[in-house]
């Protein structure tokens, strides 16, 4: 070695020693500070929605993470969360993952959203970085990676769920419609649907005008020149007119109604659609994934003036459950505590308890490891993703708008709301 870089290396290393006496961390970066863990610290990135159209939901996902993870103690090193706004938007969401990449984050957790993931995951793919806990159903993320780690079910699950109780109420498979958001998210919803009518062992006529919209979408165009059981609005925007003309012709030219319409969206969007359709005296069952937010949809619509024929998917426990970690929940985060909130909560606590169960020396495979033989119950929610498995939990409820707001139905219920 040469003699003044061993000199250079020699000051350095006792510098940084005496600076830890008295507590000092300017040297941390003698660990590993490229995967985001040095010997105090072990560094978490998010990336969601803090400001913007849909602020809500990630601020809601980052008080859970907070509540489940903020300043805990792994093996010593103290956990510390980093958070950047992306507005919703995939190009800075795209950003920001770089941004957070290059300051050194162990993992990436609980981002929002289905086109910003599209854009985010090959980043994370291409620099060994895990994806933990994203609010996210799409198929995107039910790939067999390693690196992608899901708490919630899919919205293919979801949807088949919703479809699956409106099949057995009565409504026809060609009464099935869709209103969806003109994008990666909008497109799982409408992936959603078409499996969960494959499911159910439709006519291929029926499953024809989604593959044509599918196949198109795909390609890359952007408007939707077929006429088809489905409508379509431009993310962060408002505008609803266009989808609900749309299914509007639809029921006029082939003569069939819409009795059940599924929705990918989030949720101010689609409570101005299901304002119009109610205007318009549509007699449509409108359904939404959980992405929408119970509360903001339930408060939404509660301004509009809609008592009724409204259907929200959930992939949590029901908030008034006496599960010990809905409770954990509920205390830690009082006034914040909400559907989403939990789901944050969820993904915190579920990564902290993979982190502590490490044996040795924590590090990206290390942890990876551990994830791949990780089978627990977190308070009362079962945690499985052993054998391969893409998702550590299959739950789906349906609640549905009554005068008391959303709740879970008995099937009798449920049946009622189509006649």
């Amino acid at each position: 070695m040469n003699f003044k870089i061993y000199l250079t290396f020699k000051f350095f290393f006792h510098f940084c020693f005496s600076l830890s006496l008295v507590g000092l961390t300017a040297c941390q970066s003698l660990s590993d500070p490229k995967e985001g863990i040095t010997h105090q610290i072990i560094r978490l990135g998010s990336v969601l929605a803090l400001e913007g159209q849909e602020e809500i939901l990630g601020n809601r996902m980052k008080s859970g993470l907070k509540a489940a993870l903020d300043n805990q103690l792994v093996q010593d090193k103290k956990i510390k969360l980093i958070f950047e706004n992306d507005y919703y938007e995939p190009s800075i969401a795209h950003q920001k993952t770089q941004k957070l990449i290059q300051s050194g984050i162990f993992l990436m957790i609980g981002n929002v959203g289905t086109p910003t993931a599209k854009k985010t995951l090959p980043i994370l793919k291409k620099n060994n970085i895990p994806a933990v806990g994203f609010f996210t159903g799409s198929e995107l993320l039910r790939s067999q990676s390693e690196l992608i780690i899901n708490y919630r079910a899919s919205y293919a699950q979801e949807i088949e769920t919703v479809v699956k109780m409106a099949l057995n109420a009565g409504v026809k498979p060609s009464e099935i419609c869709a209103y969806v958001q003109d994008d990666s998210y909008g497109i799982s919803g409408l992936k959603g649907v078409r499996n969960a009518l494959v499911k159910a062992k439709v006519e291929e006529n029926i499953l024809r005008p989604y593959d044509q919209v599918l196949e198109y979408k795909e390609k890359g165009n952007k408007d939707n020149p077929f006429l088809s059981p489905v409508g379509f609005y431009r993310r962060n925007t408002p505008y609803i007119t266009e989808g609900y003309n749309s299914l509007k012709q639809w029921e006029k030219i082939t003569g069939i109604n819409c009795r059940l319409v599924i929705t990918a969206g989030t949720y101010t969007n689609i409570a101005r659609f299901i304002k119009l359709a109610q205007e318009k005296r549509e007699d449509w069952v409108i359904s939404s994934l959980s992405f929408a937010d119970q509360e903001g949809l339930q408060f939404d619509l509660e301004e509009y003036g809609v008592k009724d024929k409204v259907i929200i998917t959930e992939v949590v426990p029901s908030l008034d459950s006496n599960l010990p970690i809905v409770q954990e929940a509920k205390s830690n985060l009082e006034s914040e505590f909400n559907h989403v909130s939990l789901e944050g909560y969820i993904v915190g606590k579920m990564t902290l308890k993979i982190l502590r169960t490490i044996p040795g020396e924590i590090s990206r495979e290390s942890f990876l490891k551990q994830v791949a033989i990780s089978k627990f119950d977190l308070g009362g929610v079962a945690i499985d993703l052993t054998q391969g498995r893409t998702q550590s939990s299959d739950l789906v409820s349906i609640t549905v708008l009554t005068s008391q707001g959303f709740k879970q139905l008995n099937k009798d219920k449920l049946r009622d709301i189509f006649q």
